[in-house]
This record gives C-alpha cells, sequence and structure tokens, in this order.
C-alpha cells in the first residue's frame, strides 16, 4: 500500500513538537498539532486501515465493487471530517487523501482511468459522489 497521508501528518506534528521543545520554533507559531490532532491522525489511520483491508480483498472486482469500497472510505472519512466539526479535513488534506484512494486502487491493479472514463468522469471525480470534505 502506499505511504498514508497520516504518517505525514503525523511526523510534522512530531518534528514541530521537538522545535517547540528545543526552542528553534516559537510555540505561537506552532500549527500543526493543531491541523492535525491526534484524534484526526488516529481516526483517520482506523479508515484508512479498514480500506486497506477492502482493497486487499479485491480480485477482479467488477465496478460496482470497486465504487462500494470507495464510497465506504469516503463515508467513513465524512464522520471523521464531522468529528471534527467539519475542520478536520481541509483542502491539503482532502487533495491527500484522494491520491492516496487512486494509488491504493492503482496498486492492487484497478485501472481507475479506465474505471472512472466507463462511468463518464474524470480520474479526479472518483470520490465526489460521496464526499463531503
Amino acid at each position: 500500500m502506499p505511504t498514508r497521508p497520516t504518517d505525514e501528518w503525523r511526523r510534522r506534528v512530531e518534528k514541530e513538537a521537538l522545535a517547540v521543545a528545543d526552542g528553534s520554533l516559537p510555540a505561537e507559531r506552532a500549527y500543526a498539532r493543531r491541523l492535525w490532532p491526534d484524534q484526526l491522525i488516529t481516526d483517520t489511520e482506523q479508515v484508512l486501515a479498514a480500506f486497506e483491508t477492502d482493497v486487499r480483498t479485491l480480485a477482479a472486482p467488477s465496478d460496482e465493487q470497486v465504487f462500494e469500497v470507495v464510497k465506504r472510505v469516503v463515508e467513513a472519512l465524512n464522520e471523521v471530517n464531522y468529528s471534527q466539526e467539519g475542520t478536520g479535513i481541509e483542502t491539503g488534506e482532502r487533495e491527500e487523501l484522494c491520491l492516496y484512494i487512486d494509488a491504493s486502487l492503482t496498486e492492487a491493479g484497478v485501472d481507475v482511468a479506465a474505471l472512472t472514463a466507463r462511468h463518464g468522469m474524470p480520474r479526479h471525480e472518483l470520490t465526489d459522489e460521496w464526499r463531503d470534505w
């Protein structure tokens, strides 16, 4: 599986915390913990782990099976975002998560471009039908 976006979020939070602790970054300029609070990272990791399990079970899947997996992960991420009062997944996170979903499916052998083309949509709209973030 591709690297989860949450790995980078967690790394940036930890790096910034070290910079605050060593005095190289004033605490008032630290933003990572506010942007990616522990609960957001933890909840998102759980959703992505479930998605990874779903993707691993895809073997010569129908379009409907792939879309069902995408729908489940997107709706679960909607719930994570709602739990953060709608501010947990913003533009940068949305792009990272959508790329991760696409890359995970591609790595599992799904031709995402062909899948979306068969359904009359551009590749970047794979998650749009269910996504609230």
